[in-house]
């Protein structure tokens, strides 16, 4: 009994101290007063989904722990059960409308459901809804020209897949055919999927099981937020070159990038890092691989690939996400001299540029271009994280605001000094902005960045909203 009670005082202590934390990182803000801050209100729209009949969240919830892997989990406190999207809007099983800041992961370009991505993919369907590769199909072969448009000229053989974590292990293999090397340089605190080699080459512990992961070396990240060197790509790119000499034969097989990394905190490397990294690894006679599974198509504004704002031109570039407005379809795209290797053997990918997936992303490109999706990025882009720049130096606990166009980032930390995560704050703002009806994502290795990656349609009247969802509970805290 004596245990019992005193494990009662020491969890109420707990929570206590939880609440006090709270109360005073918020105490911290300057001259904060929080009847200033209003709540605030979603921007009108003029959309109502049709009702939803289907299973609770509580029977979905109870089917998911019965049939679903145990490694799947959810955000937020009750779980929100999505049955209806359109534009930059989600809705829930009861009608809510949210705000969507997340885009599915980095995937949602066009907006949910657009109605050219949708008419594309009907009509394929209801045509021919696969046959194979060994057969001619006008779909593959028209995606794959306007995909090879986008890109620097040298670039113009496409090979599709059905993932980003495919597309990178492909890169990866054919960088290690052409150049007859093994070693693979990567970063810490970059993801590339979940496979064999792609796990390899991800640099955190938390993506990475306890199976054989060799001949993958990372350098150090060049993070000019937490990084040792700030924001000098250059010191950071001399770290590339020690491993080189000290870590491998001198010949290498591949150095692979994010250039803004996503799950990593949406963190962009520092100004000037990949053209001497790049000089480097050339030197060592590997390839060059732009990873733009979630960077890609038009989400940073200033370019249509995150690669371009260093000024570099990959070997071979790897593409997922985006690509098909959620459709499941990736792609590598490289040279023709490098796209050889792979006729050394029978290469074969069942579903890779099926017609279905392949009409999606011709598609998508369209509408990019049509709505001028990434000059929206760009300008919207740069409105949302100006505003979230100035909630920073509003509140102490935002250490950092980065990132740009629809892929920025925001971490929050319990001292600005120390640059201590803070995990729970995180959590807790994450979960109201929900309740707010805002929904954005959570990264970093410390699992205290939100992700904001909306769909590209995203309007300045949505980054106000949003903006002022997190004012209003980081206010409330």
């Amino acid at each position: 009994m004596q245990g019992i009670l005193t494990r009662r005082v020491f969890s109420r202590k707990i929570s206590l101290c939880s609440q006090r934390c709270f109360s005073q990182l918020a105490q911290k803000t300057a001259s904060l007063q929080e009847n200033d801050v209003t709540v605030p209100k979603m921007p009108p729209f003029d959309y109502s989904p049709p009702p939803y009949n289907g299973p609770t969240v509580d029977e979905i919830m109870a089917k998911r722990k019965a049939y679903l892997s145990p490694s799947l989990y959810h955000l937020y406190k009750k779980p929100v059960n999505v049955v209806d999207g359109k534009r930059q809007y989600l809705f829930d099983d009861e009608g809510r409308r949210y705000l969507d800041g997340f885009g599915g992961i980095a995937t949602v370009g066009c907006g949910h459901c657009h109605p050219d991505v949708v008419e594309a993919i009907v009509n394929q369907t209801k045509r021919l809804q696969h046959s194979t590769v060994l057969y001619l199909n006008s779909a593959i072969a028209d995606f794959a020209e306007a995909l090879a448009s986008k890109l620097p000229d040298n670039l113009n053989v496409v090979l599709f897949t059905n993932s980003g974590t495919e597309a990178n292990e492909l890169a990866l293999m054919m960088a290690k055919l052409y150049t007859g090397s093994h070693d693979i340089i990567s970063l810490r605190n970059g993801y590339h999927g979940n496979a064999a080699g792609t796990m390899g080459a991800t640099g955190q512990s938390v993506w990475k099981y306890n199976v054989v992961q060799s001949g993958t070396h990372h350098a150090l990240n060049p993070d000019p937020y937490r990084g040792v060197f700030g924001s000098d790509g250059e010191k950071y790119a001399k770290d590339v070159q020690d491993l080189i000499e000290y870590g491998t034969s001198g010949n290498v097989a591949a150095f692979v990038s994010e250039t803004i990394q996503g799950v990593g905190g949406i963190v962009e490397l520092a100004p000037g890092y990949l053209p001497p990294v790049y000089s480097s690894i050339k030197k060592a006679g590997g390839l060059c691989i732009a990873d733009e599974v979630q960077a890609g198509f038009a989400r940073t504004g200033s370019h249509f690939w995150s690669f371009e704002a260093q000024g570099v031109t990959p070997d071979i570039v790897t593409m997922a996400k985006g690509i098909g407005n959620g459709i499941p379809l990736g792609a590598v795209v490289t040279t023709p001299e490098i796209a050889k290797v792979l006729t050394r053997r029978n290469f074969f990918n069942t579903f890779g540029g099926n017609p279905v997936c392949t009409a999606a992303g011709l598609a998508v490109l369209r509408v990019i271009e049509k709505e001028n999706l990434q000059e929206n990025a760009h300008v919207v882009g740069s409105y949302l994280k100006d505003r979230l720049t100035a909630l920073k130096n509003k509140y102490e606990i935002i250490g950092d605001v980065r990132g740009r166009g629809f892929m920025l980032g925001v971490e929050l930390v319990t001292d600005r000094q120390l640059k201590t995560p803070a995990k729970a704050e995180t959590l807790h703002v994450l979960d109201q902005m929900k309740e707010l009806g805002v929904l954005i994502g959570k990264g970093g290795i410390y699992s205290n960045v939100f992700r904001i990656t909306p769909p590209l349609c995203f309007t300045k009247e949505d980054a106000d909203f949003l903006v002022d969802a997190m004012d209003y509970s980081v206010s409330k805290m």
